[in-house]
Order: C-alpha cells, then sequence, then structure tokens
C-alpha cells in the first residue's frame, strides 16, 4: 500500500486572450493572493496550463491532491454555472469533454490512467463560459463565479489537509478547522 502525498497543486487552464477561457488563470491569480495574505498554507503550489495532457501530467504526479479550474460548455448553457467532478467518482464519464481545448484534461485523465500517474486526489471545477473569442476579460457571469469559486477550491485544500491531518495523528475525533495553522 503506497502512502498518500501531502503535495497540493491547483491548476487553473486556458488562456487569458480568449475571454471567458482565462477563467483557470483568473481562479489561480485569486489564490495566490489569499496565499500572499496567509489564507492558505505555504507549500501549495499554484500553476496555469494551457491543457496540454503532458504538462497537465507532469504538474498533477505525485500531489495528493490536484484541483482544476476550467472554463467550459455545455449546451444549453448557463454562463456562470460551476460544475464539481472528480473523475473517480465517475469512471465512466470523460471528464472535461466539454472543454474549450482541442486535447486536454478529459485525453490527460486517461492517459495518466494508463501511466499510473494520476494524483491520489482529482478534483475538478469547470463553469460555464459565455465568450471564448478573442479579447482579454472575462464576461459579467463568469467574473462573478471567480470568487466564490476561490473560496470553494481554498475548502477542498483545508478538507484534504484535514484528512491528511488525521491520517498522519490516527483519529479523526478532533479536527481544528483549519488544520494546517
Amino acid at each position: 500500500m503506497s502512502v498518500p502525498s501531502a503535495r497540493i497543486v491547483v491548476i487553473g487552464l486556458g488562456n487569458v486572450f480568449r475571454r471567458d477561457d482565462g477563467l483557470g488563470p483568473a481562479v489561480v491569480t485569486r489564490l495566490e493572493r489569499r496565499a500572499g495574505r496567509g489564507s492558505l498554507p505555504a507549500g501549495v503550489r499554484f500553476v496555469c496550463c494551457d491543457g496540454e495532457p503532458g504538462r497537465l501530467i507532469d504538474l498533477w504526479q505525485g500531489a495528493g491532491l490536484a484541483v482544476v479550474v476550467d472554463a467550459a460548455r455545455a449546451r444549453p448553457c448557463r454562463p456562470g454555472r460551476v460544475h464539481r467532478l472528480e473523475p473517480d467518482e465517475c469512471p465512466g464519464r470523460r471528464v472535461g469533454a466539454a472543454s474549450g481545448h482541442g486535447l486536454g484534461l478529459a485525453d490527460a485523465v486517461e492517459l495518466a490512467r494508463a501511466l499510473g500517474r494520476m494524483p491520489d486526489r482529482l478534483v475538478v471545477y469547470a463553469v460555464e463560459g459565455a465568450d471564448g473569442g478573442p479579447g482579454r476579460g472575462l464576461s459579467p457571469a463568469v467574473a462573478a463565479a471567480v470568487e466564490p469559486l476561490a473560496q470553494r477550491v481554498e475548502e477542498e485544500i483545508t478538507q484534504q489537509l484535514c484528512r491528511t491531518a488525521a491520517r498522519t495523528s490516527g483519529s479523526a475525533l478532533r479536527r481544528p478547522a483549519r488544520c494546517w495553522r
């Protein structure tokens, strides 16, 4: 039995020059600011990526938790609606198949599984976008989703750290609200 990793990485997928496709980098930027103010533990890695499968696998390999944030297309579209997926909970579903990237998250998950290079736990947040055309700046509905989504990702990180602390201490009975402090 392998020992779970304590390493956490948050990956913002997208391109800031394609309007709502810049959602992932916007959330990562928000989380980096929070980390700089001390509201997140040191050691969490924040990174932006274009979604190329090899880069994604390299970024999340060996992580205890990898959180991926991406813009998505859906029919019918409700811009700003957030979807939370854990590929291990839905193994037959192609996670991220509705992403704006030709090859990307779904391909990276399938390849990483085949190669045994998945993180211990992968959480995907996909936010429905309204405009993927050229230009900078998020549409109003997607921009409104950035702060609440950053809060949700921060909660994912805190929960992961609490789980890791409980495993390490051998008891899940006493969990401080912020286990990492």
